[in-house]
Parts: C-alpha cells; sequence; structure tokens
C-alpha cells in the first residue's frame, strides 16, 4: 500500500530511482559518521543511503502514514525512525552534538526554514545535500552582483561551499509539482568567521530589505559614526558584496560601537 501525498504537508514524492540514487549519492561523506534524511516519504531515497555501510542513519518524517510504510519495509532502520518535525526537533540534543551529513527532498514550503535551521547548527552539520525549488537553489548557490543574490545566499556562503549539482524534471514527482527543482550541496568551510551569527543574520537581513539603497541609507538603524559611513565599502548596495565583504562590513560595524 502507497502512501497518498498529502497537499498540507508539501509532499512531492520522487518516483525516479535514478535520481534519487545520484542525490543520495552526492554527499561527500567525509568528516562524520551519521546521516540524518529529512522526508523520507516511501523511502525512495533511503533505500541508497543504507548502502552506505559505514555511516549510521536516521530518518525524520513528519507524516505518520509515512512513518508506518518505513516501518513496515524497512526493518534496517529498526528505531532510527523519528516521527517528528525536523524544524521543531532539538538536533543537540538528539545527536548529543555528534557531526552530521542532512540530506533530503526539501518540501517546498518549508525549505528556506530548514536551511535558516542548518545554519544554526553549522557546528554540528558538515555537509548538507538535498533537492529544493531550483529558484531556492540558484538563491543560495548564487554569487554576488546576481539578481537573485541576497540573504540566503550571504548566510549560506559566508559558511559553507555551495554547488549547484543538478536539475530535475518535474514529470518525476507524484503529483508533479509546477517548478522544475534543483539539487544542491553544501560542505562546511574549514575557516568560518569569527563573527556571531545572530548578530551577522540580522545585519545582513537590514541590508537587503532595501536591497536597492546603499548600505549607508540601508544602515541606518546601526547609527554609524560619520567617519565610519565615509568607508567606501558604504556607498554600494548590498548585492555587490561578497559573503567575505559582508564578514568584514559586520567587524567594521561592531568596532565602530
Amino acid at each position: 500500500m502507497n502512501v497518498k501525498p498529502k497537499k498540507h504537508l508539501g509532499q512531492h514524492f520522487l518516483t525516479d530511482k535514478n535520481i534519487a540514487k545520484k542525490i543520495a549519492q552526492s554527499l561527500k561523506l567525509d568528516s562524520y559518521d551519521t546521516i540524518l534524511e529529512i522526508g523520507p516519504g516511501m523511502g525512495v531515497m533511503t533505500r541508497f543511503l543504507l548502502k552506505v555501510s559505514n555511516k549510521e542513519i536516521f530518518v525524520i518524517e513528519i507524516d505518520s502514514e509515512s512513518v508506518s510504510f518505513l516501518q513496515k519495509h524497512f526493518p534496517d532502520l529498526n528505531n532510527k525512525i523519528i516521527e517528528a518535525d525536523f524544524l521543531k526537533i532539538d538536533l543537540q540534543k538528539l545527536f548529543q552534538k555528534k557531526q552530521i551529513g542532512i540530506i533530503g527532498n526539501f518540501p517546498y514550503n518549508i525549505s528556506t526554514q530548514i536551511v535558516f535551521k542548518v545554519l544554526e547548527h553549522k557546528d554540528m552539520v558538515p555537509e548538507f545535500a538535498g533537492m529544493f525549488q531550483k529558484e531556492v537553489s540558484e538563491r543560495i548557490t548564487a554569487t554576488h552582483g546576481n539578481k537573485t543574490y541576497g540573504i540566503l545566499s550571504v548566510l549560506t556562503q559566508t559558511y559553507y561551499n555551495t554547488e549547484y549539482l543538478f536539475t530535475v524534471n518535474e514529470q518525476v514527482f507524484n503529483p508533479p509539482p509546477k517548478v522544475k527543482s534543483g539539487v544542491i550541496r553544501l560542505t562546511r568551510k574549514e575557516k568560518i568567521p569569527d563573527i556571531e551569527y545572530e548578530y551577522f543574520k540580522k545585519l545582513v537581513k537590514t541590508a537587503f530589505n532595501q536591497r536597492r539603497k546603499t548600505l549607508r541609507n540601508s544602515l541606518k538603524s546601526y547609527n554609524l559614526s560619520d567617519n565610519l559611513k565615509q568607508a567606501r565599502i558604504f556607498a554600494k548596495r548590498p548585492e555587490q558584496l561578497s559573503p567575505a565583504e559582508f564578514v568584514k562590513l559586520a567587524q567594521m560595524i561592531k568596532n565602530d560601537i
């Protein structure tokens, strides 16, 4: 008995096993022993992850019908099926601060929230890969100066090397979504900037809230000193700054205050 896709959960089940295998194999599997798959559904990708012999595989699924299906068809998972909402779980408590690789065919309606949660736990997640709406994949991997470059691009690329791997057609899903999908891989950088994440996130969001304005104007709420405002970087618009320049900007403002 197959699981019926539920619209309110944003479920689009991948039906192409070759693509599922390709996504599962996109993980480089370095520097961690545990893999967490988000939203396995009926396990089309899970079956390939279970073939990675030296890794411990966990899956997290919010849909109780899918959980029952997985318990019946994937006895190898034993007690490693977590019935919960990924956005609400305590990752540190669940995995005791282990290093974990995260992968999934992510529901479009919560995919950016999943990325933000991973960023909050970047110390635990050296690698993160999976399938998003194509537009979101392009935003995450966009370079500065690009129209799609924004908050998500800056935050992910500050902490991770991002790669757009391949595009997936609508027809390989049940039901088919109205848009194409993109598969990406994020690999945590060896050297992470020494800047407090919440402070940095707020600054980047403030800058992009008025993306057409120069930073001198969009960051007025930071009460910058006249001296600092004269720095050349403040004459630029946010999309003109690389992630490294945003880190430099954050450090300049922090020191000015």
